[in-house]
């Protein structure tokens, strides 16, 4: 079994999400129907419903489930068609990729990847329409973490409404929906430990979202289509068994990995910045990510490069190169990114061989 080590694309199923799933998997459950099972698995939805939200500082009937974080993602975007939109360039494909984003719609971000707060003003202030903001919380390529407070309190001025991507931050971090002031924020699921299939946008009372998806009355009319019980059930689950008392280990394990990594050469992207305590995007100089991949996943580790296309073809990180790093040196970017079921050994390990590949290939 590969040593793996690419948690932000994919966590694995913590066992309380498993066990929840295989329980609820052999009912044929609908929460819409009216006969008893409709009602137990509409007892279900509604109960995790509770337990997100819980966790969140939300109010239950704020919680929109959804299919996939990108579908969250796409609903907030889409919800408010007469705003326009401002992003950072630093955003997750599902944002950066939305049909009404062009180039004009972009805010810059430092070095670091943060976001430029006199840009983002700037540009709220010189247009009266109405925008709709959307930051990451943590991004998922370098684990930095954006000021969303201070983000909100400028959209606020300006009548903007705010929406943070947080399904990287979810089970690393606190996120509390209340305290961050953003009016939409995205988790989902298959990031914190739960199942792919669920996720959810939560959306502030106050406001009314045109729905993504059309048909029937689900979600209070905000999302059409049948709520998959078990994987929300297991979503809920996953959330439930968050311990961020965990995460300082996490940290401290990856610390000294960047350590080591940069006494021989390497570069850290990210790393003058906060960031989330389980990831590191590295740079072998000179050594294009596509062949460290290759080489890490024959020895065992499975990691990944930042950004990589659906046919596979491994592409240049639009996240580092909106950082200002130049191409030659995204090229070499790889993300190490670590969770719930992780263990020191296991990043020992692969610091040695990462320190090992760099020796190899630079005397060949």
């Amino acid at each position: 079994m590969p040593i793996y080590l690419d948690y932000n694309a994919t966590a694995p199923l913590r066992p309380q999400a498993y066990a929840r799933m295989q329980e609820l998997l052999v009912i044929p459950a609908n929460p819409s129907s009216v006969h008893s099972l409709g009602r137990t698995a509409k007892k279900h939805l509604e109960n995790s419903r509770k337990i997100i939200a819980e966790a969140l500082s939300a109010w239950p009937n704020e919680i929109i489930f959804t299919a996939s974080g990108t579908e969250a993602n796409n609903t907030a975007l889409s919800g408010f068609p007469e705003r326009r939109l401002l992003i950072s360039a630093a955003e997750h494909s599902s944002v950066l990729r939305h049909p009404m984003v062009t180039t004009d719609n972009l805010i810059a971000v430092d070095e670091n990847g943060i976001i430029n707060l006199s840009d983002l003003e700037a540009r709220l202030a010189e247009n009266p329409q109405p925008a709709l903001v959307s930051i990451m919380l943590a991004n998922n390529e370098t684990g930095v973490i954006q000021p969303i407070s201070e983000i909100a309190a400028i959209c606020k001025k300006y009548g903007a409404l705010l929406h943070t991507d947080a399904v990287q931050a979810l089970g690393k971090i606190p996120v509390d929906f209340s305290l961050l002031g953003a009016d939409m924020l995205t988790i989902s699921a298959h990031k914190c430990g739960g199942a792919v299939g669920a996720a959810a946008l939560v959306v502030k009372n106050n406001l009314v979202i045109k729905p993504l998806l059309s048909g029937g009355g689900q979600e209070l009319g905000r999302r059409a289509g049948t709520e998959n019980i078990a994987a929300i059930a297991a979503f809920a689950e996953a959330v439930a068994a968050i311990d961020l008392g965990d995460m300082q280990n996490l940290r401290l394990w990856l610390d000294e990995m960047e350590k080591q990594i940069q006494a021989k050469g390497g570069i850290v992207f990210g790393a003058n910045a906060q960031r989330i305590p389980n990831t590191s995007c590295i740079a072998m100089p000179d050594i294009g990510n596509e062949v460290q991949l290759i080489d890490f996943d024959l020895k065992g580790y499975a990691v990944s490069a930042g950004s990589a296309c659906s046919s596979g073809r491994i592409e240049k990180s639009h996240v580092l190169l909106a950082m200002g790093v130049p191409a030659e040196l995204a090229s070499c970017a790889i993300r190490v990114s670590i969770g719930w079921n992780s263990t020191q050994s296991e990043i020992q390990n692969f610091t040695e061989a990462w320190l090992k590949l760099a020796d190899r290939l630079k005397r060949g």
